[in-house]
């Protein structure tokens, strides 16, 4: 289906009113959420389906896929109020848009499940126009559907596609695995591979790319691991055949392999489903999150005990993972969920944005000295 773009603000907004969908009226949520103290956090946006991946326009703008409806809609925070109070359409009909990515301040591309679009963008109006499919032809669908990009200090577009399956031997190399591209497209190269599923990627201040892979399924409540890994390239990280650390897998053994392939950088809790993450850069929170680690666990499906659906905290030093402590809590009550983190994004002004593709609402998680301990 060729993509709609640039669609009439009044009529995408009267569009939107219609369907109950627009910015958020206040700070109320569905239930407390916990976090460390000093901060903060309140609704930015909601009613807008089901929200994943997030980028911010040279504007200010927040841009987000929301891939069951094929759109990616822009937001804006036009009084800085905290809160987005104008809703667009920046492109729609699209198969299952996911990952969001700009290369310069007019260049937006767009990762669906088959291809990545580019688009020309305007800052000022966010209008997207004059789609271009410069990879036309990614392994598309299966049991990880999602496509997530990003462009590194070198210029070029690393696109994470997930495996077809839970475990199993993959016809394409391109699956479970790391592609880098050309910005036009061109040059096609299996940068990272066995990564089952590594719908985060981000790159550090070092120029480092890293993800967050789901382990598979099946093997207990305890058992893999979900992984935080530095993606090298020419590296293996050992999917299907191995788990955690170099665990050779019961259904797709392979003899002396996991051996020879890339360790972890750090493990956490099996089932939490990591998925968005970010390096904190910002001004914001306090000198001590600078170059710490956000992720968003979208929590267990298929755990006898329910685990995830908040935002951690992964503590670096020297450019490695340390520790990880929790930030954000409160979506999980008992056995009740009312909310499921995405992605996480740092916002111009510092704050920390949570896409919840359950609740349909994006989060502001702001920091005041004024609220922390002894603070005035």
């Amino acid at each position: 289906m060729a993509p709609r773009v640039g669609a009439p603000i009044a009529a995408v907004l009267l569009a939107w009113v219609s369907s109950g969908a627009g910015p958020a009226a206040g700070a109320d949520l569905p239930g407390p959420i916990a976090l460390p103290p000093g901060f903060s956090i309140s609704a930015f946006a909601s009613g807008l389906g089901s929200p994943r991946f997030m980028a911010w326009s040279a504007r200010g703008d927040l841009l987000v896929s929301i891939p069951r409806r094929g759109q990616v809609v822009g937001l804006r925070d036009t009084v800085r109020a905290g809160r987005a109070d104008r809703t667009w359409m920046v492109a729609e009909g699209l198969d299952l848009p996911h990952g969001l990515a700009f290369r310069d301040p007019q260049t937006l591309y767009v990762a669906e499940t088959g291809r990545v679009v580019r688009y020309r963008y305007d800052p000022g109006t966010g209008a997207a126009s004059s789609p271009t499919a410069v990879v036309p032809d990614l392994p598309a669908r299966g049991v990880h559907f999602t496509r997530t990009i990003a462009f590194g200090p070198d210029g070029g577009l690393y696109v994470s596609i997930g495996s077809s399956c839970n475990v199993c031997i993959e016809r394409d190399p391109r699956r479970a695995a790391v592609v880098r591209y050309n910005a036009d497209g061109s040059g096609e190269h299996l940068f990272g591979q066995g990564l089952r599923n590594a719908v985060g990627i981000t790159f550090d201040e070092r120029g480092r790319l890293w993800g967050v892979v789901n382990g598979r399924d099946w093997l207990g409540d305890e058992f893999p691991p979900e992984i935080l890994v530095q993606i090298k390239d020419g590296k293996h990280y050992g999917w299907p055949h191995c788990n955690g650390r170099r665990i050779p897998d019961p259904d797709q053994p392979r003899p002396g392999f996991c051996e020879t392939v890339e360790l972890p950088d750090f493990e956490m809790q099996a089932h939490s489903a990591p998925l968005g993450l970010t390096f904190y850069t910002g001004h914001m929170f306090p000198a001590a999150y600078r170059g710490d680690l956000f992720i968003g666990f979208h929590g267990s499906w298929n755990r006898s005990t329910k685990t995830g659906y908040k935002v951690v905290r992964v503590r670096m030093r020297d450019g490695r993972p340390a520790a990880i402590e929790d930030f954000a809590t409160g979506w999980l009550v008992g056995d009740r969920v009312w909310g499921r983190p995405v992605d996480v994004s740092v916002g111009p002004e510092g704050a920390l944005y949570v896409s919840d593709d359950y609740a349909g609402s994006i989060y502001r998680i702001a920091y005041s000295p004024r609220e922390a301990p002894g603070g005035r």
